[in-house]
């Protein structure tokens, strides 16, 4: 259950080690109680990985999993898929939505259901490609780099 936690929220390449690894931490009588427990798990996991890249990938590894817990812990793709699912009924016909979202499993969500209702006559139009922001954009806000827009036209 928890390689697929953080498979499906994160896109954890080390998704089978880590989840091994830390059941074993766990069956052997310990508890993960603080973040920085659950980082030196991760960074004895990673043990294998050749010192220049080391810290880097540990650092992006243990992000990946931090995001994929509270994914989980807040049920946050369910409630954009309950989002996603009512917003038709709020907008007009001919009512425009734009929907931002920073990770990629948000996107699929959004790109899955939108096609769908285009394709069931809900939406008139949708985004295509997804519009990502310039490289001026992100330079001047280096977190706008993971975001992804999507645009959907409710049928009149």
């Amino acid at each position: 259950m928890l390689e697929n936690i953080l498979l499906e929220n994160s896109d954890e390449p080390y998704a089978d080690i880590l989840a091994r690894n830390i059941y074993s931490f766990i069956r052997s009588g310990m508890e993960v109680e603080t973040t920085r427990q659950l980082y030196k798990i991760i960074d004895k996991t990673l043990n294998f990985i050749e010192d220049k890249n080391r810290k880097d990938i540990v650092n992006k590894t243990a992000a990946r999993v931090f995001q994929a817990l509270r994914i989980e812990v807040n049920q946050e793709f369910e409630v954009l898929n309950e989002f996603v699912e009512k917003l038709p009924k709020i907008l007009k016909p001919g009512g425009r939505v734009a929907i931002l979202t920073f990770h990629s499993g948000e996107d699929r969500i959004v790109k899955k259901t939108f096609k769908e209702m285009k394709n069931s006559g809900v939406y008139e139009d949708v985004c295509r490609n997804v519009i990502r922001p310039t490289k001026e954009e992100c330079h001047r806000n280096s977190r706008a780099k993971s975001t992804k827009m999507r645009w959907a036209i409710k049928a009149k």
